[in-house]
């Protein structure tokens, strides 16, 4: 059994406590929060498991790593908090924890990725022996495994367009959707999100991941937005409202270029509400997918649906990025210490976990 820390109980820690929890390879060791509120809760009453599971929550980040567990599961935020996350992310490789985590996006890609952040990484690896492996489901594996399996059942691939498409309102994470994403602000207002270059910071490594597992050389990497605004105002269930004029719909492309044609794309359309930008692309049932379409002969398309923690669609994505990661937590662990993207880890079977319950 492989000893595993959670760190964070959000919305992907109390997926990743569930999932450390169902696998038959590892044990949960501990679990680290921030709110002092949490200090003391039951790791299955934050996880939302159903049961104890004896693992009391603690903020003593020393303690936790003094215990040496051999993976850590890193679900704190580093969307506006990079420096810290790489800080704490290096502080558990150092300690020897194979580390997994979806929170800095320029690791996705770790060969291109700056050297402010691949060295120190490297360093941490080489004084410690650990590992890490960055990951998600968008950017994660909704473009790059997903993608890439499926181009090889093409006989001519044309074009690879990964996208996301989701109702926002179902994403309990106010802060991102408001001010990083922009939802609910006047039409003048630059969300940090949108910015340009911004999009090819954060999904330009699965572009290149794409491009380098199909042999292909990228002339450059472009990027499209558009916005709409509100019709109407609308109120959401978990945010609060929204008002008319302001924006309510985002679709942007961050596309690979070959031969001056753009043939690997990232597309995301987001909406607050389905009233709004009616005539884009909408997904099956309105709520929210992740699709893959392979533009050739034949043409390819599937689309995949995730819903967890009560039907929510965007809980269900954060639970397939867990898995992507906890599953790989094991392989990793048999692996020489080093940093991974997601071309040398594979994508794991559910080996031991078929029709289980933990007990």
């Amino acid at each position: 059994m492989i000893p595993t820390a959670v760190w964070g109980t959000g919305n992907v820690g109390r997926a990743a406590i569930r999932a450390v929890d169902a696998h038959p390879a590892l044990t949960l060791a501990a679990v680290l929060v921030h709110d002092p509120a949490k200090v003391g809760r039951d790791a299955g009453e934050l996880g939302g498991v159903g049961r104890t599971l004896g693992v009391a929550a603690t903020d003593d980040i020393a303690a936790v790593l003094a215990a040496r567990p051999r993976a850590v599961v890193y679900a704190a935020s580093g969307d506006i908090r990079p420096d810290d996350a790489l800080a704490d992310i290096g502080r558990a490789i150092r300690a020897g924890a194979v580390v997994v985590t979806p929170s800095l996006y320029p690791l996705y890609d770790q060969r291109n990725a700056p050297p402010e952040l691949r060295d120190p990484v490297l360093a941490a690896v080489a004084e410690g022996g650990g590992s890490l492996f960055v990951s998600g489901v968008d950017p994660g594996w909704g473009n790059d495994v997903l993608p890439l399996l499926v181009s090889g059942l093409g006989t001519e691939v044309d074009v690879i367009r990964c996208q996301e498409i989701f109702d926002y309102s179902t994403y309990e994470q106010e802060e991102s959707v408001r001010h990083l994403i922009g939802m609910g602000h006047p039409m003048d207002y630059e969300p940090l999100m949108l910015a340009e270059s911004v999009p090819t910071m954060v999904w330009g490594g699965q572009i290149r991941l794409m491009a380098r597992a199909l042999d292909v050389e990228l002339d450059e990497i472009r990027e499209t937005m558009d916005r709409r605004a509100l019709e109407s105002a609308v109120r959401t269930r978990t945010m609060g409202e929204f008002a008319a004029g302001t924006q309510g719909a985002v679709r942007f492309e961050v596309q690979g270029i070959v031969d001056g044609e753009p043939r690997i794309v990232i597309e995301h359309i987001t909406r607050i509400h389905p009233s709004c930008a009616p005539d884009w692309p909408s997904p099956p049932d309105g709520v929210g997918a992740h699709r893959v379409v392979i533009e050739g002969r034949p043409r390819i398309e599937v689309t995949v649906e995730a819903s967890d923690e009560d039907a929510n669609r965007s809980a269900g994505g954060n639970a397939t990025a867990v898995g992507r990661l906890v599953s790989a937590i094991d392989w990793l662990a048999d692996a020489k210490p080093g940093l991974y993207d997601a071309l040398d880890v594979p994508l794991r079977p559910a080996v031991g976990r078929l029709g289980r319950r933990p007990a």
